[in-house]
């Protein structure tokens, strides 16, 4: 069995994003690129969470707020706001906004306490335990099903 750069001995390496004081991972495999905030075009009769389209080196790609897609307040962009330009196994790149991007971790299977709490069982895969933190690990899948199904 062949493998790839992010696991490695059973242990997956996570980009650590915040929204609020929250630490949120998201399996670094899925990864395209992390850009700066830059100019959204805002689409008509879009989802709420969904501000809008950049044009990334002539690529347009709808851009999710994750802070609306969680119910979390409204904030005004920073210059620690990021798009991390996500590309799944199977469908098209989205972006998706968070207040900061903080570090890569890696961590092993045993670290990951499996969702037994998330609502719809959808937006999480469990919450990892880092040194003396939680991250919550997203199941991206999850939490960009409704765009990739709406075709935005």
């Amino acid at each position: 069995m062949e493998e790839n750069n992010t696991v490695v001995n059973g242990a997956k390496q996570y980009i650590v994003v915040k929204l609020d004081n929250e630490q949120y991972g998201v399996d670094i495999s899925y990864i395209d690129n992390i850009v700066r905030m830059q100019q959204i075009t805002r689409v008509p009769k879009a989802q709420s969470y969904f501000p809008g389209v950049i044009n990334l080196r002539g690529e347009i790609i709808p851009v999710m707020n994750l802070r609306l897609k969680f119910d979390l307040a409204y904030k005004e962009y920073t210059n620690t706001t990021r798009i991390l330009i996500v590309k799944p196994e199977s469908g098209a790149k989205i972006g998706i906004l968070v207040d900061e991007v903080r570090e890569v971790v890696t961590l092993e299977e045993e670290c990951i306490e499996k969702a037994v709490y998330d609502e719809q069982g959808a937006n999480l895969i469990g919450v990892g335990k880092y040194k003396d933190t939680l991250i919550s690990i997203l199941n991206i899948h999850g939490v960009i099903a409704e765009l990739e199904s709406n075709a935005w």
